[in-house]
């Protein structure tokens, strides 16, 4: 893979160009049409503090809503983000909720004050190991969170619903991933009546929470060794700008429960990643900085896919963004996999609560039988 210089000397210190690290020119989502759709539209994000949850609102913010809620948990980010819109826009109709989806009756209150047209729904746990160690609270906040909001949104009639989901929902290995292809199960049952529903399907965002290259550079600034869980791993990257804009187009397209794909190119290798990293600030890889391998995390799988259904995809107007052809999913399907999930919740025991993720998605398989099948085919 040919890289471009991704780092520039500022006062002695070297500084991030995300865009630059993508091994691939960044998707330009155009404005054909505009985003016109979002003007004078009530617009709730939640997990609107985020990092795609904050770009989502800058982005929509510019488009001239009459009015933009901001719903988060945290109240340091939402509030952080209210500084800037309302120095940014200065007539900008913004309302800030602090109140968590796993609330019911926090959300209803939220719909039934605002009435939002728009939702973009961003809240969610996202840290594969967090998650495989506290599975339940990755099925209370994004599952039963999930299913509040949707809830709400059918309830109050919103015209479009937009989840953000994740390329470890496609045959998910890990607890985080199960949860959020749940997520899109639950968008494939309520698909039918006034709302229109959509999900959006991820790669890493470079630059968000969590994210491997500040993890990497703090590693180089300390003297290394830069740490990676397996020399095999490949992972798909695409900037904050692209994942905000995918989700808007997606709104803007939503209909009847479809998944948007980003094309995002080929994988990149992190291993390679690291090296250049660790060139491009000056040093020789393995020799001024060492890169070791920590092992697999619990949960973790080689090679992220962003499509179940390779061959069953239709394009959209734009020439970058397809949908992946979903099953039908009855309600009734649905609804007794979150009894079987609120039953293992009370149990509070993990192995229960991974069990009965476990029988409500099917393409949930053990890390193991998946990259021993991935090792194979690489050697």
């Amino acid at each position: 893979m040919k890289w471009k210089r991704a780092f520039k000397y500022k006062r002695g210190k070297l500084n991030l160009i995300p865009d630059e690290l993508l091994g691939r020119e960044p998707v330009s989502l155009g404005r054909e049409g505009g985003q016109s759709f979002l003007s004078d539209k009530v617009i709730l994000v939640t997990g609107g503090g985020g990092t795609i949850g904050s770009e989502i609102c800058r982005q929509a913010a510019r488009e001239g809503p009459r009015q933009l809620i901001i719903l988060d948990i945290y109240e340091n980010n939402a509030y952080e983000l209210q500084q800037e819109l309302n120095v940014t826009y200065k007539n900008l109709n913004l309302k800030i909720e602090i109140a968590s989806v796993q609330d019911a009756m926090a959300v209803n209150n939220i719909f039934r004050k605002y009435h939002p047209e728009l939702v973009f729904h961003a809240a969610a746990h996202k840290h594969v190991p967090l998650m495989e160690d506290c599975p339940g609270e990755a099925v209370k906040n994004n599952i039963f969170g999930t299913y509040n909001v949707i809830t709400a949104a059918r309830e109050f009639r919103a015209e479009k619903f937009v989840l953000i989901s994740t390329d470890k929902a496609v045959n998910p290995t890990n607890i985080m991933g199960a949860s959020k292809r749940f997520c899109e199960m639950l968008l494939q049952s309520v698909k039918y009546g006034s709302t229109g529903f959509a999900a959006v399907r991820f790669g890493n965002v470079l630059g968000s929470n969590g994210s491997v290259i500040p993890l990497f550079q703090s590693q180089i600034d300390r003297g290394g060794p830069v740490t990676i869980t397996d020399k095999n791993i490949l992972r798909y990257f695409m900037t904050v700008t692209e994942a905000a804009s995918l989700v808007l187009k997606a709104g803007e397209m939503a209909a009847s429960g479809e998944i948007y794909v980003l094309d995002m190119g080929k994988p990149v290798r992190i291993l390679s990643l690291a090296e250049e990293l660790i060139r491009l600030n000056g040093f020789v890889p393995y020799k001024d900085i060492d890169i070791i391998e920590t092992g697999l995390r619990p949960g973790e799988k080689l090679y992220e896919e962003l499509l179940a259904n390779k061959c069953e995809l239709t394009a959209t107007v734009n020439h970058k963004i397809f949908i992946e052809k979903q099953e039908e999913i009855a309600l009734s399907q649905i609804t007794y996999s979150l009894e079987k999930l609120k039953e293992a919740l009370k149990n509070s025991s993990n192995e229960k609560i991974r069990s009965a993720l476990k029988e409500a998605v099917p393409t949930y398989k053990e890390p193991e039988e998946v990259n021993d099948r991935l090792r194979e085919f690489l050697n």
